[in-house]
């Protein structure tokens, strides 16, 4: 009777812990990708990484700057090819130069991501594609700015789209003077 009694708690003690992740949502289930951009899906285009490229030196950059627009843009579908006929902002306008077809089961890399060399030598069409915007109102960091991606077969899609400072050195404080800590 001892023998059974154990193996009964035994059980019920393996059954219960087993089942104790049960339902719960993992904590990366929604963590996002350490990336500058943002990331958006049209139709079978995943646009991902979407973000401004502007080094900035004052409070805003000034309308009339030209900033960079990168992104890559992966097209899932297995059998339809695609293209990217235009992007287009309130801040600005998009200035598109390149070859921005999308070949079913390819990927468009448009700009160079800081820290590539290129957009992959051996694999890239030889015109890589950018775009370009030409800013006709003030942006800053830490706010994010709305494009429309337009798409020949997905059609189109608009979200948010955030400024990278890049690369670029951090700007010093006016007047920063030596001291120790310091917000």
């Amino acid at each position: 009777m001892d023998r059974f009694k154990l193996a009964a708690c035994g059980l019920a003690s393996v059954v219960l812990l087993s089942g104790c992740g049960a339902g719960q949502v993992s904590q990366t289930a929604t963590q996002e990708p350490a990336v500058n951009g943002t990331s958006a899906n049209i139709g079978k285009i995943a646009v991902r990484n979407a973000h401004l490229r502007a080094t900035q030196t004052t409070d805003f950059v000034q309308p009339g700057t030209e900033v960079e627009l990168l992104f890559v843009a992966s097209n899932e579908s297995p059998d339809v090819n695609d293209k990217l006929v235009s992007v287009t902002s309130d801040v600005g306008t998009v200035s598109l130069t390149g070859d921005t077809t999308l070949p079913a089961g390819s990927t468009l890399v448009v700009g160079a991501p800081d820290g590539q060399i290129t957009a992959l030598e051996s694999v890239e069409r030889a015109e890589a594609a950018e775009a370009v915007v030409q800013l006709s109102k003030p942006i800053t960091n830490g706010l994010t700015y709305n494009f429309t991606f337009k798409f020949e077969k997905s059609g189109e899609g608009t979200f948010a789209v955030p400024i990278s400072a890049g690369e670029s050195p951090r700007r010093e404080e006016a007047g920063a003077g030596g001291g120790a800590g310091g917000h």
